[in-house]
């Protein structure tokens, strides 16, 4: 392109096709995590899978972007259509990509996964960047101006991108919807860049295969749009389904075995009976023992509601208790299909940030966040701890229930939690949901005053299901966990993979695809 094309268009054209790409690079990024969570989770694992990936891929696409502007005069259309192409197409690829990547379980199944399914649209759109930066240079005096300005737009568009994905498009509009959209946008630019690159490049060499890119794209929308689709199965029925921005969030009816599940992406936070709505979760039925081991309790606090069920327990014992939950499709699920109803503040947001403005003080608070999926190791730290502490009443209990591995009481993640409570509590109890079972659901109780299991106030049918259950565990086996350095979502991958497998295996893996 020479230099008076160039001043009749200003370079305002190439300053709006980098911002447009910047933005998009950061949109496939982000919304990478929210397409295979439900299969994978959105651990630490899979956030990092998507950052690498992203900086191999936009690596590639600059070095061999360089290359394609220094051979050929015109073909910026010609990338930017084959990027619409990729990103269209990868809400399709989904599936058999993941399921094909299963057997390479959590870490280098969820890192191969989004290496094929996000690295070829990315590697496109890093190859624009270079290309921008020759037809924006006249000469070698403005290259250093020239390349500055073309990524310095592309990095604002990559912010906005960022900041309009998060705040207010992801909150409106599915994932999948968002992919196609976007990989149209990409093909609408295409065809706005070949107009330009006609008139002013003379040049038609890439505007036939822009074409057919675009076409076989559009024709392929109606398929794309209807994949991954959760297959019909008798053995269960999906009553409610919502993408929030924290999961999958559903509710699941297996009727011919009375159950009803509500699960976030591929973890189950909640499960009654469909017949009478009876809680099913044998762990949380510890909660009807804590009101006699600490007599006169009113006031509780549930950091994890789920469906609600513990609070509704401590209803019956005239015990009011404010739930705070992370995601406001979760809260809709328990009210809507559970029976939920608050008895005392209802509290939507992320733990850490909103207990520091509750006033206390709870007779219980129930810590209840640790499911099979991704660990909120934030809420597990030192600091944490100390900050529920200071909610607690002086005669008040800490209820944590925790997802993880016996191995004779030596898993290091549950030595490491034992440590950790003690380093805020003096005084802890660790009891087992079922004793049959290593992998299991474990529920510690932190208090400033020894726990009596033989306190009158306590029914004998009590005594003996909390003495079956009762484990020693050497917390000085353990490490303890800072806000500094938490090594429990590594302590867990075994977990992670394990509880994974059975809820997939349980539902089948198509319904955890999207």
């Amino acid at each position: 392109m020479n230099q008076s094309s160039l001043n009749i268009l200003g370079k305002a054209w190439l300053y709006c096709t980098v911002f447009l790409t910047g933005a998009a690079v950061m949109v496939i990024e982000l919304l990478g995590t929210r397409l295979i969570a439900p299969f994978y989770g959105a651990s630490l694992y899979v956030w990092t899978s998507l950052i690498s990936v992203t900086l191999i891929a936009l690596a590639l696409g600059y070095y061999w972007g360089g290359i394609w502007a220094d051979r050929a005069r015109s073909g910026l259309s010609l990338i930017i259509a084959i990027a619409g192409f990729l990103t269209i197409i990868i809400p399709w690829l989904t599936g058999p990509i993941l399921l094909a990547t299963d057997p390479l379980g959590l870490r280098l199944g969820s890192f191969v996964s989004t290496l094929i399914l996000f690295s070829p649209s990315l590697i496109m759109l890093g190859m624009i960047g270079p290309f921008a930066v020759k037809l924006s240079t006249a000469t070698l005096a403005n290259v250093g101006a020239s390349t500055g300005s073309i990524y310095a737009v592309s990095t604002l568009g990559s912010v906005v991108g960022t900041l309009f994905l998060g705040f207010y498009l992801f909150p409106l509009i599915g994932s999948r919807e968002i992919f196609i959209g976007l990989g149209v946008a990409l093909f609408l630019l295409a065809i706005l860049v070949a107009v330009i690159e006609r008139r002013y490049l003379k040049s038609t060499m890439t505007t036939i295969p822009t074409a057919l890119l675009i076409i076989v794209g559009i024709g392929l929308y109606p398929q794309i749009a209807n994949s991954n689709q959760a297959e019909s199965n008798e053995s269960f029925q999906t009553r409610f389904e919502r993408e929030s921005l924290y999961g999958w969030v559903r509710v699941i009816d297996k009727p011919k075995e009375n159950i009803r599940l509500l699960t976030v992406d591929a973890s189950t936070i909640g499960a009654a009976s469909i017949s009478h709505g009876e809680n099913l979760l044998t762990y949380q039925k510890i909660v009807t023992l804590l009101p006699a081991l600490v007599p006169k309790m009113k006031h509780a606090l549930l950091i994890g509601q789920g469906a609600g069920h513990m609070a509704m327990t401590l209803k019956e014992y005239g015990i009011a208790t404010d739930t705070l939950e992370i995601d406001p499709a979760v809260a809709e699920a328990a009210s809507k299909f559970f029976g939920f109803v608050p008895t005392g503040k209802t509290i939507i947001g992320d733990a850490r940030y909103e207990i520091r403005k509750l006033k206390g003080p709870y007779d219980l608070i129930i810590l209840d966040v640790f499911t099979g999926g991704s660990e909120p190791t934030h809420l597990l730290t030192v600091e944490s701890l100390a900050q529920l502490h200071g909610l607690l009443s002086d005669r008040g209990i800490l209820a944590l229930n925790f997802v993880s591995f016996l191995d004779e009481g030596l898993n290091p993640a549950l030595t490491s939690v034992a440590r950790t409570l003690s380093q805020v509590f003096p005084h802890q109890r660790v009891f087992i949901s079922d004793p049959d079972r290593d992998f299991n659901d474990f529920i510690f109780l932190a208090t400033n005053h020894p726990i009596n299991l033989e306190a009158e106030t306590l029914p004998r049918a009590h005594h003996n299901w909390l003495k079956q259950r009762s484990l020693d565990i050497d917390s000085l086996q353990g490490t303890i966990l800072t806000d500094n350095l938490s090594q429990l979502e590594l302590l867990q991958t075994r977990k992670s993979e394990y509880y994974r497998r059975i809820i997939v295996d349980s539902l089948g893996t198509n319904h955890f695809i999207r």
